[in-house]
């Protein structure tokens, strides 16, 4: 590490005023685009690459990275205060942010969430910053068994997010599965459960499956009950969580991102996987499992640091080897070529100009999210002070614009209401939504890999345990799903002694 190149960087981003002044409306505008429900933060980037064009490169790198920082956690927003994540990431958040929203805590949840998501951004962003060369080479050793791995230790996950029924959550990550095979064969392009349908040829996107699930779902919920239930009058309090509340999350949050980054930083991953990740490790190692998905600090600080480390640990192989950690890195991939910077070992040693400038912004958005995060809290939470007969019909817009928006297909609407009908009535027998995501989000990654590795060693499935991180991997994986079932059946078996002792008593 170069301090003086390093210096010299920070000095160009934060002691130049029209520097700063781009971090801080790409942060804005990520956090904008990350809580709109299927705009993402790969959207987002996506869409202002054309305005940097005119733009010194280093103002438009710095402003695509604030977009980048600011879409993650913006994602937070919609999760905690409406009950529908902004991205796939948000929807661990989702789990306890928007119960505690509904039992008059939304002040707290946001406040968490923003505090965790800096957090987990900064920790990061120092790795990123530090530590890029080593970790680059560790990714460097993943192929087909090893990323089948991670996946089989991602859906292991399913157990710890399965609420009150074991049963019913397998039942759900089963469907998720099942989804995940129409369209072509990855492998041979063969066209699998279209049913003559040319639009389903590409498959069910994450993006409409995500806002059926959360969003259609949520606002069938919302019309039951938008004559009967009074309107909603929440004064965001207690924004910023006491000293105390941050210290009882603090290994949570350090344990989080260190997930986080590492998951960021195995090209194809993502911030959803990490999120999920990051959120069932938690609650595995958690002395009160049972209470997570109830509305407690935990459950939002482990995802929004873990999603949020992810950034600094995507940007990682981006750098050093010109592979994008996941779809964001790709886009921004795009954007240092468009301005002539090749990623890839060279570009520490021919363009430290642009290197060290980067990292500086990296590290910088998070403290603008920061500010911007505790500062618009109070606008942001006058959403849920709008009266139900007015949010619910904005909300199913909401809905159809960004199914619509991916893909720009009518199709993707009308699949993501199908799906949104299935998860309402799911929702009343007490089927979980997010094993049901977290399939969609693995499921291609299980198949792929899982075929590529059997083809490789011409179907000895040996190739699984022989080699070291695909082994770990499989390895822990099943040490989470067995404690996982213990710890969630203990405490399932403790509520209801108490549930039992409340009604003799």
């Amino acid at each position: 590490m170069d301090w003086t190149l390093l210096l010299a960087g920070f000095g160009k981003v934060m002691l130049n005023p029209i520097n700063f002044v781009f971090v801080f409306i790409g942060v804005v505008a990520g956090i904008i685009v990350g809580a709109l429900p299927g705009l993402t933060a790969t959207m987002g980037v996506a869409l202002l690459i054309p305005f940097t064009f005119g733009l010194d490169p280093i103002q438009g790198l710095v402003m695509l990275i604030g977009l980048f920082t600011g879409g993650i956690y913006g994602a937070c927003i919609s999760s905690i205060l409406l009950g529908i994540p902004g991205t796939p990431a948000g929807a661990a958040t989702l789990l306890d942010g928007y119960t505690m929203n509904k039992q008059g805590q939304a002040g707290k949840a946001m406040g968490m969430a923003v505090i965790a998501s800096w957090f987990g951004g900064t920790i990061g962003a120092l790795v990123m910053t530090f530590a890029s060369p080593q970790i680059a080479k560790v990714a460097l050793k993943f192929g087909p068994p090893e990323f089948f791995s991670l996946a089989f230790f991602g859906l292991g996950i399913i157990i710890t997010i399965s609420g009150k029924s074991i049963l019913k959550g397998l039942i759900s990550g089963i469907f998720g599965l099942m989804l995940t095979v129409v369209g072509f064969d990855p492998l041979s392009g063969a066209p699998r459960f279209t049913f003559g349908s040319r639009e389903l040829l590409g498959g069910i996107s994450l993006i409409p499956a995500l806002i059926g699930l959360f969003g259609y779902s949520q606002v069938f919920k919302e019309i039951e009950k938008i004559l009967i239930l009074p309107a909603v009058k929440t004064e965001l309090k207690n924004l910023i969580p006491k000293l105390s509340e941050i210290k009882s999350v603090l290994k949570t949050m350090i344990k989080s991102s260190l997930f986080g980054v590492f998951i960021g930083s195995i090209p194809g991953t993502g911030t959803d996987i990490a999120a999920f990740v990051a959120y069932g490790e938690a609650k595995r190692a958690s002395k009160h499992p049972e209470k997570f998905g109830t509305g407690i600090l935990e459950g939002i600080a482990a995802p929004e640091s873990g999603n949020n480390a992810c950034a600094g640990g995507a940007m990682v192989p981006m750098l050093t080897l010109g592979i994008p950690g996941d779809a964001v890195t790709a886009v921004l991939l795009g954007a240092l070529t468009i301005h002539n910077f090749q990623p890839g070992p060279m570009l520490f040693r021919d363009h430290p100009e642009i290197v060290y400038p980067i990292f500086a912004a990296m590290i910088l958005s998070q403290f603008v999210m920061l500010f911007v995060g505790l500062a618009g809290a109070r606008y942001f939470a006058r959403l849920i002070n709008i009266d139900r007969r007015i949010l619910t019909p904005v909300i199913f817009l909401l809905c159809v614009v960004g199914s619509y928006a991916m893909r720009f297909s009518f199709f993707d609407v009308g699949i993501s209401l199908i799906i949104g009908i299935i998860a309402y009535f799911m929702y009343y027998y007490e089927y979980p939504g997010s094993p049901i995501l977290l399939s969609i989000i693995l499921g291609p990654m299980v198949e792929q890999n899982l075929r590529r590795s059997l083809i490789i060693s011409h179907g000895d499935p040996a190739i699984f345990f022989t080699r070291p991180i695909s082994a770990s991997f499989i390895f822990i994986g099943l040490f989470i799903m067995i404690t996982s079932y213990f710890r969630v059946k203990k405490a399932m078996d403790r509520e209801a002694e108490a549930a039992s002792l409340r009604k003799q008593e």
